[in-house]
């Protein structure tokens, strides 16, 4: 995967603060990533109880490793959180200035 630049500038201009951005990014990125992994693991749980002979463990090993693989070729949460911001898709407020606005 070639290294892709951004330009700051136009990231900034969501929040007008580019620390701003950086932070609204942060946090949803923990979001997706928590999702994912919630996810992760509910599909992972079913193989957490079976006893299965020798055959059928390898075969259960085996679609472990194909529904890793799969989470693993996903986005990573950072990259789907600034295309998130660059579709205008991502919803932020800042709480501190609206209480601000109101005085």
């Amino acid at each position: 995967m070639a290294i892709q630049t951004l330009d700051t500038a136009k990231m900034a201009e969501a929040t007008g603060n580019l620390y701003e951005t950086v932070a609204v990014l942060s946090k949803r990125a923990r979001q997706l990533s928590a999702k994912t992994k919630a996810e992760l693991d509910q599909r992972l749980s079913y193989f957490e109880d079976l006893s299965l002979d020798p055959a059928e463990e390898l075969r259960s090993n085996e679609d472990q490793l194909r529904i890793s693989l799969e989470y693993e070729r996903q986005p990573k949460p950072s990259r789907a959180a600034i295309e998130e911001l660059e579709q205008d898709e991502l919803y932020f407020r800042n709480p501190t200035a609206a209480e601000g606005d109101g005085a």
